[in-house]
């Protein structure tokens, strides 16, 4: 019983001491304190806010929408199915973001940094550069261009800024630095991207599609991917570069799609080039009227003691390649009509013939 009156007399004698020192209500002494002014803003700020400043006129919200049927009414119904970036290309309302952004897309809307919303048709893609073409009928004064800037001179540990619309929050800035060049990630449709800019500039969902900008307010890459298990940003994202864009860009305008340069010809697999031995590729067969067939390539044929190989391929100007692959990656860094030196093992001889390149389909 003693005990308990103890610890009735201390609680008794903390609430006492709790109402003693309690501040009187409005005490006239209460005043907010004194606001410290700062200087100027640091030089790397005003850098910072005049990027943002400059460049977030030219970046879009990008929706996709999905019609869905009801299950019981059969009634068709439009959804939401997600939500991406984009920026402003050209004066004609032309806007640049990443296929995966408006792949199956029923209706897709663009909504402009001054919050007006723009119904939008496809151009064209290249979904094996995760790049897409959109277009809406803003009148000119609405839309400002993006800065376009070099990308392939692109130093690791230089500053960049990527602007989007993270989980759904338009305008946004973050910030970073040039992580790693020359990375590969793939595409949707399984291809290699290769050239690839990685940054630890955060980049989420909602960030796909916007643009990558270096210290100039120049666009020097499309945002594209982050490496995630959680979808959300680990400081590792990528960019398609801005070079690679600046040439897909234009193909997808004048054709609605990427046009392929290639040579006219069919190769074997690489199966049974290894089968036989053989390094680089083989062309198994030759089509009629190609750049191939006018500059002499060879290919296969079938005779009554067995096969005769076709021309290996072993390197275009000078950089070797093993696979189909790497060929067609060779032959993609460069334009439909330029020529090319292939290096052609033939009748176990090593010979340089020149060729020019076509439009594949």
């Amino acid at each position: 019983m003693k005990a308990f009156y103890s610890v009735l007399i201390a609680g008794a004698v903390g609430w006492l001491a709790l109402q003693t020192f309690q501040p009187p209500l409005n005490d006239p002494r209460a005043v907010s304190r004194p606001v410290e002014a700062r200087g100027d803003l640091a030089a790397d700020e005003k850098n910072t806010i005049d990027i943002f400043r400059n460049a977030a006129p030219s970046v879009a919200y990008i929706t996709s929408i999905a019609v869905r049927r009801n299950l019981f009414s059969l009634n068709v119904y439009e959804i939401p199915r997600g939500t991406g970036s984009g920026f402003i290309w050209d004066k004609q309302g032309r806007i640049v973001t990443n296929y995966h952004v408006i792949a199956d897309a029923s209706r897709l809307e663009v909504t402009l940094a001054d919050h007006s919303t723009w119904k939008a048709v496809l151009v064209g893609t290249a979904p094996d550069r995760d790049l897409a073409v959109v277009q809406i009928s803003a009148p000119a004064d609405k839309l400002k261009p993006i800065d376009i800037g070099e990308s392939k001179d692109l130093l690791v540990g230089q500053k960049v800024f990527a602007i989007g619309n993270p989980f759904g929050l338009d305008q946004t800035l973050t910030t970073g630095v040039v992580s790693a060049l020359g990375r590969e990630i793939t595409a949707a449709t399984g291809q290699v991207i290769h050239d690839v800019i990685q940054t630890d500039a955060a980049i989420n969902p909602g960030n796909s599609g916007g643009p990558l900008l270096d210290s100039a307010g120049r666009l020097i890459g499309v945002n594209t991917a982050i490496y995630s298990p959680s979808g959300a940003s680990s400081g590792i994202g990528f960019a398609v570069p801005s070079g690679e864009v600046n040439r897909v860009v234009p193909q997808i305008i004048a054709k609605g799609k990427l046009i392929r340069p290639g040579l006219g010809i069919a190769l074997a697999n690489r199966r049974l080039t290894e089968e036989l031995g053989l390094d680089g590729v083989m062309i198994l067969k030759v089509l009629p009227g190609s750049t191939a067939e006018k500059a002499g390539l060879r290919g296969a044929s079938q005779v009554r003691d067995g096969l005769v190989l076709g021309d290996v391929i072993l390197a275009v100007n000078g950089k070797p390649v093993q696979d189909y692959d790497g060929l067609r990656d060779e032959l993609e860094r460069y334009e439909v009509g330029q020529n090319v030196t292939l290096t052609l093992m033939r009748d176990s001889t090593a010979v340089d013939v020149k060729v020019p390149l076509e439009a594949m389909n």
